[in-house]
């Protein structure tokens, strides 16, 4: 049988197609716009996913029996609000996972309402790409946009309604709306009454792996897919890569280079940071997980080549980058062009490069940006290890994880083996491996990871290298903490 994969971006939509064994026979992108209407602000229309993917799907199809395929399971990015009326229309633009639009609901939710109290409903507190502070921010600044919310969903919720019909969500992506009690798997009652929505505008919870429904019958001709094809729940983009490179159970730890970045930590039990910088979030598995995230990783490089050095030759960019260079640059940047989330919190904070003289080169600020990624995905690791967690190794994904000179550096500031998956589409991939244990081809999550997921190559930390980049990563910590105060005064 063949599966089909969404995984719902940021940027574009990437559909995979995959057989029982996990090999990946077809894949296609389709981009859509992102909008910035306000510095800080970020804005998909929900109508462009469901173009991209209802375009996309027979595109991925051609050529292959689409008489074999028997599920589609989608991934996508976290916390994006997407509101609907009463007939099922979508209300306004989604605010996504990276915009900033509500830092005074997250101080308010944070400080009056009490980051002990936010803890206990839901194992976590307000950051301002959360769903619960958009929700606050619409109902004080579009009212009469939020009177009409007859439905509240998450972006790949979304595509399962377009293709279903129904309004569901799975726990690993209902976790990141700060509306969820995590520990229970239910939605939080206090916080609904905070913001002021009742259950039955929010989505019915469902494990990853669980049928939601089967295609429509409109929507399966449009596709030119047979009836009764089934949609599984899904999981949030991280949840599910994590599912596609394996780390589930208890103690794996993955890391991705995506648009975002994040350091997830897969936990047979559940647990809370008591400093709060690390999400306590359940898991595609049914068991839980830690997450660290970062909002620009990848995301970072793509600006630095594309918006100031004008140019897509990555590689030729990071050619000079030499191994005597490395953990010797004099120039340090902070990634946090889209302010930041883990550890530190801080909608207010800006990306910036420090330690520029006139011998600065292209090459110093390319190496300075794939460092400064790396130092802030170990600001996370570190929380984790303060916590007692002894974390050795991790897989690495994302599109930043394909440089090796950036896997080298990764390797290199977090002391630590990464292992690098076969594939590299883990999203899409973990949401096919979802929807094959909701059509029987596997018993369990644990069980398909076991099967399908393989290692390509393992990048090890060079004990010379890693010390001298200790120094640079202690450096590193001192620039946030002194320019703090600075950001907010910048405007």
């Amino acid at each position: 049988m063949l599966y089909i994969g969404i995984d719902l971006g940021t940027s574009a939509v990437k559909l995979l197609l995959l057989d029982g064994g996990g090999a990946v026979l077809n894949t296609v992108s389709r981009e859509y716009p992102l909008c910035f209407p306000r510095p800080g602000w970020s804005e998909q229309n929900p109508e462009d996913w469901r173009r991209a993917v209802l375009e996309g799907i027979p595109q991925l199809l051609a050529g292959f029996d689409a008489g074999e395929v028997a599920g589609i399971g989608a991934a996508g990015q976290m916390h994006g609000l997407v509101a609907l009326d009463a007939g099922g229309e979508v209300i306004r633009p989604a605010i996504l996972w990276n915009d900033g639009r509500t830092g005074a609901e997250v101080d308010y939710l944070n400080g009056e309402v009490g980051r002990d109290k936010l803890s206990g409903w839901t194992a976590n507190i307000a950051f301002a790409g959360f769903t619960a502070p958009k929700l606050l921010w619409m109902r004080r600044n579009e009212p009469e946009n939020f009177a009409r919310i007859a439905k509240i969903m998450l972006p790949k919720d979304y595509i399962n309604y377009v293709l279903t019909g129904a309004h569901c969500t799975d726990f690993s992506d209902a976790s990141g709306t700060l509306l969820l009690d995590v520990e229970h798997r239910r939605w939080s009652p206090e916080m609904l009454e905070l913001c002021g929505v009742r259950e039955e505008q929010l989505p019915r919870l469902f494990e990853s792996w669980e049928c939601v429904g089967t295609l429509k019958p409109e929507i399966a001709r449009e596709l030119g897919l047979p009836p009764g094809i089934r949609v599984c729940a899904g999981a949030g983009d991280n949840a599910a890569a994590a599912v596609g490179t394996g780390t589930v159970g208890n103690g794996a730890c993955n890391i991705s280079l995506g648009t975002s970045g994040t350091v997830f930590i897969s936990s047979a039990g559940f647990g809370v940071d008591p400093h709060n910088a690390l999400h306590s979030f359940a898991h595609a598995d049914g068991r839980y997980h830690l997450m660290g995230c970062m909002l620009s990783a990848a995301s970072c490089n793509k600006w630095l080549m594309e918006d100031i050095f004008q140019t897509s030759d990555y590689s030729a960019e990071q050619s000079p980058i030499t191994g005597d260079r490395l953990g010797r640059n004099h120039v340090y940047f902070l990634p946090y062009l889209m302010g930041e989330r883990s550890p530190i919190n801080d909608t207010g904070a800006r990306g910036t490069l420090v330690g520029m003289t006139m011998d600065t080169t292209r090459a110093d600020l390319t190496q300075a940006v794939l460092e400064g990624v790396a130092f802030a995905i170990r600001d996370s690791l570190e929380v984790a290890r303060s916590l007692g967690l002894e974390i050795k190794r991790s897989m690495l994904c994302g599109g930043g994880a394909r440089s090796p000179l950036w896997r080298r550096i990764m390797a290199n500031v977090l002391d630590m083996e990464l292992t690098l998956p076969v594939s590299e589409q883990g999203p899409g991939v973990g949401g096919a491996m979802l929807a094959m244990v909701c059509c029987g081809e596997y018993p369990s999550v644990d069980a398909v990871c076991s099967a399908l997921v393989r290692v390509s190559g393992v990048v090890l930390p060079e004990p010379e290298l890693a010390a001298r980049y200790e120094p640079r990563y202690r450096a590193f910590r001192q620039i946030y903490p002194a320019l703090r105060a600075v950001f907010p005064r910048l405007g």
